[in-house]
């Protein structure tokens, strides 16, 4: 049984501990741990999740995976059940033609890389800020190749998944957005960032109000380009299955995405965010992933 005061959708749970390394699915009621962290980088969190849990009185168990698994009792035959139904889970990943567009392996996906990213080779001061912005791991990743100053200095992150890497570069994490989508972020900044010299760090084409929102309430910002992001030229058009589920983190992805593939009425599009979904063209109408992680929009895949 839960308690009266428990959360009524579980991703709260993640929001209010901040967590990075355990996302909420609703599909499955379950919490899924990152698999590519070793338990000691994860244990903290397992400890923070399964006390919030106990506390509100949410049934729960740890698989053989280490995702925790709501339940409202805990049997044999419920583990029994979880476990054949993870099989037939995992089945029907491998009946459903999910692709996301870059290089990264996302679990149950197959990559389609339409995009590349390159370094704008510079030398850059962070001396002059109090605080760093980052919406992308591209940013951190690019900032972080070009000094090492940027670790010093509270950076705010747009989610969990650019929070993941600030963290395993050593980076100061100052603040985890919530918002699910860039604006909302923007806004979210508001109290931590008056009075301070900011700067955004990350593509050279910036496609959200983020810099405006900023201006707009006195807050000095400026941006600093690290990375360009190019479409990759492929020989003749990608053929894909009818009833292909393709996943789009950016306004980039749909760009070189739509150069390389005719776009099918058979296929599912699914966006990572708000943000995103502004750039599909009036045809094709996605799908919004609860979550802003490429693992979430297979989840939401999965779902369908």
């Amino acid at each position: 049984m839960c308690s009266k005061n428990a959360p009524k959708d579980l991703s709260e749970i993640s929001k209010k501990l901040n967590l990075l390394y355990y996302e909420y699915d609703k599909y499955q009621n379950t919490f899924m741990v990152d698999s590519r962290y070793n338990k000691e980088t994860t244990y903290n969190e397992l400890i923070k999740l399964t006390y919030e849990l106990s506390k509100h009185n949410i049934g729960f168990f740890r698989d053989e995976d280490a995702n925790i698994v709501i339940t409202s009792e805990y049997t044999l035959f419920s583990s029994l059940k979880h476990r054949i139904s993870h099989i037939f889970y995992t089945l029907k990943s491998y009946r459903k033609h999910i692709y996301t567009l870059s290089e990264n392996e996302v679990k149950y996906a197959k990559p389609l890389p339409v995009i590349k990213t390159k370094a704008i080779e510079q030398t850059i001061d962070l001396s002059p800020y109090e605080a760093l912005i980052f919406t992308s791991k591209n940013g951190v990743r690019y900032c972080d190749s070009l000094t090492p100053e940027w670790r010093k200095i509270p950076a705010y992150a747009i989610s969990t998944q650019t929070a993941k890497q600030i963290k395993d570069l050593k980076g100061k994490i100052a603040f985890i957005g919530k918002a699910k989508h860039s604006d909302g972020f923007a806004y979210e900044l508001l109290e931590h960032l008056r009075g301070k010299r900011v700067a955004y760090i990350g593509a050279e084409k910036i496609v959200s109000n983020l810099m405006a929102i900023l201006k707009e309430h006195h807050i000095a910002c400026d941006h600093i380009a690290v990375y360009r992001t190019v479409c990759r030229d492929y020989e003749g058009k990608i053929k894909l299955p009818s009833g292909a589920i393709i996943i789009f983190s950016s306004p980039s992805t749909i760009e070189c995405f739509l150069k390389n593939v005719e776009w099918d009425k058979s296929f599912t599009a699914i966006s990572i965010g708000q943000t995103t979904a502004r750039y599909f063209p009036d045809t094709i109408q996605p799908l919004i992933a609860e979550n802003t992680s490429l693992q979430s929009c297979v989840y939401k895949a999965l779902s369908l």
